[in-house]
């Protein structure tokens, strides 16, 4: 079976991707994520075989949203002239919870990770296993054993 003409199957996949992406990396980002979805989709369209088309591209958009989000991190952020004396806060670190946070970041990678989706971002443990790449169980296990370490060393 021949895949319908790249035109057509752009026509029916734009709207979710582009929610995706806006959803994934903001409405200033999702523009050039978009395109490079689509570019990457056209140079596999046709020696692909898929049988379902959405979530290849979906698969697609998810990627260029990681890589965006990767380039985003190592940018330098633009200072002041000067340095304040003392550091802020960080949003991640409300209150007094300083000490409980440098601990999760003690953790072991995939617990911390866990741990940060879970409690920080306020994803489900589904939405944390899609995250991570892996089962729900397994987030859930991540996320128990997270805390479970933290509880230890903080008693």
């Amino acid at each position: 079976m021949t895949p319908p003409p790249f035109q057509r199957f752009l026509d029916e996949q734009r709207d979710d991707v582009w929610r995706f992406l806006v959803a994934s990396v903001g409405r200033d980002a999702a523009d050039d994520c978009f395109q490079e979805t689509f570019l990457a989709a056209l140079r596999a369209y046709p020696r692909t075989r898929v049988d379902n088309p959405r979530a290849w591209v979906l698969t697609i958009a998810h990627r260029k949203a990681i890589d965006h989000h990767r380039a985003r991190a190592r940018h330098p952020l633009p200072v002041g002239d000067a340095l304040p004396d003392i550091p802020a806060s960080s949003p991640t670190e409300p209150g007094d919870d300083g000490e409980l946070w440098a601990r999760v970041r003690a953790l072991p990678a995939k617990q911390r990770a866990a741990l940060t989706l879970r409690f920080a971002a306020d994803l489900s443990h589904a939405e944390v296993a899609r995250a991570l790449g892996g089962s729900e169980e397994a987030a859930r296990r991540l996320t128990h054993e997270g805390l479970k370490k933290l509880r230890l060393e903080m008693t």
